[in-house]
């Protein structure tokens, strides 16, 4: 199958920002709308989305709603319904657009239960509601995920700190296909591009490292995406010649490449407890703390159980122990690369937990990190 067989749809946001549009557009005309036009930003097209129902629900209030079309992609949000209310609002409210998260909305643990509605979904709903209001008029949006509850159950949101719902995340208005047949030569592609412009690329598993990453100022030019397909996306570099790469993600991922499983999808290959409990017990860690790492529902809850251990016992096992990590997935890329390829790349590793916040970074990740941010 060639990449071009695969069909793409649209992020979450775009459908939101549909479905308040239509609303909006009701509280103005009193008219139902087939579809409506978004303008993506990014990437820089307008698109057309279809629009299930509107309705008024009383005096100056309206609710669409549409369904996610992620394209050709195995994605647990397709044909959800995404609803939107918008409302006037009269005073009180200093936005002239506000952004509600509704039922179904994810909530951030570390930002005290604000709405998981992200950087990209907030440009793209403010942008394309402005236009549409004069400067005196005020309106709130609720966006609503009926499903997205019971969804969010069957995703790693909360390893992220986000729960009872999905999140509006991402950086993109297109749906890659990623699990369709064409994704991983979709992968290349990207990375044989961005290869004759850079010397230095930053690989980003998800959406979440490819948001933070850009947060901190790197280039986005400079981001590749990998999904799961980091094997191959290291000997892709390895045969363009790359002269580095900083690896970017969340530590429950990347622990896998300290362990050689280059494919990280956890249908294939897991060993992350195993990775890290191995770590541990070479450092020399007491036995209790080995047992309860090994004994820990996730990655996540092992680290949260290594700070433990360090607050009472004024240790630094969790710099020691992910400071070996990344220092070992730096040298077992490296050696993968020069294996399949026969090219030396320098291989950087930065690991961030569910906060988003960065807490492990091997020698050369710090280097690299500096010179890109």
């Amino acid at each position: 199958m060639t990449v071009s067989s695969a069909q793409s749809g649209y992020t979450l946001p775009v459908f939101a920002c549909a479905t308040a549009m239509a609303a909006l557009h009701w509280l103005r005309h009193l008219q139902p709308l087939d579809a409506v036009s978004v303008d993506l930003i990014e990437p820089s097209e307008t698109v057309e989305i279809p629009i299930e129902q509107v309705s008024g629900i009383r005096a100056g209030m309206a609710l669409a709603i549409t369904r996610s079309n992620p394209g050709d992609n195995l994605d647990l949000t397709r044909d959800t319904p995404v609803w939107a209310v918008v409302e006037w609002v009269q005073s009180g409210q200093t936005e002239q657009v506000k952004l509600v998260g509704g039922e179904g909305i994810g909530r951030q643990i570390s930002a005290g239960g604000k709405a998981a509605i992200y950087a990209y979904a907030q440009k793209l709903l403010q942008a394309n509601l402005k236009p549409y209001l004069t400067p005196a008029e005020k309106i709130q949006v609720t966006i609503i995920l009926p499903e997205g509850r019971q969804l969010a159950q069957r995703t790693s949101n909360a390893a992220f700190g986000v729960v009872e719902g999905l999140s509006l995340l991402g950086t993109t208005g297109i749906s890659q296909p990623l699990s369709a047949p064409g994704q991983l030569e979709a992968y290349r592609e990207e990375l044989r591009y961005k290869a004759s412009r850079f010397e230095c690329l930053v690989f980003c598993v998800g959406e979440n490292g490819l948001d933070l990453a850009q947060k901190l100022g790197i280039n986005p030019e400079q981001l590749v995406k990998t999904a799961n397909w980091l094997g191959p996306m290291l000997v892709e570099a390895g045969l363009q010649k790359i002269s580095a790469i900083l690896l970017f993600g969340y530590h429950g991922k990347l622990i896998k490449l300290a362990g050689g499983i280059f494919h990280t999808h956890h249908h294939l290959a897991d060993g992350r407890l195993e990775i890290l409990t191995a770590h541990c017990a070479k450092l020399g860690l007491p036995t209790a703390l080995l047992q309860e790492v090994f004994q820990s529902p996730t990655t996540e809850a092992a680290l949260q159980c290594l700070r433990k251990w360090d607050a009472t016992s004024g240790k630094d096992w969790v710099n020691q122990v992910y400071g070996a990590i990344a220092s070992t997935i730096d040298t077992r890329c490296q050696d993968y690369i020069q294996k399949h390829s026969e090219q030396e790349i320098c291989v950087g590793s930065v690991m961030f937990n569910r906060d988003r916040q960065i807490f492990a970074t091997s020698a050369t990740g710090v280097t690299f990190l500096s010179q890109l941010c």
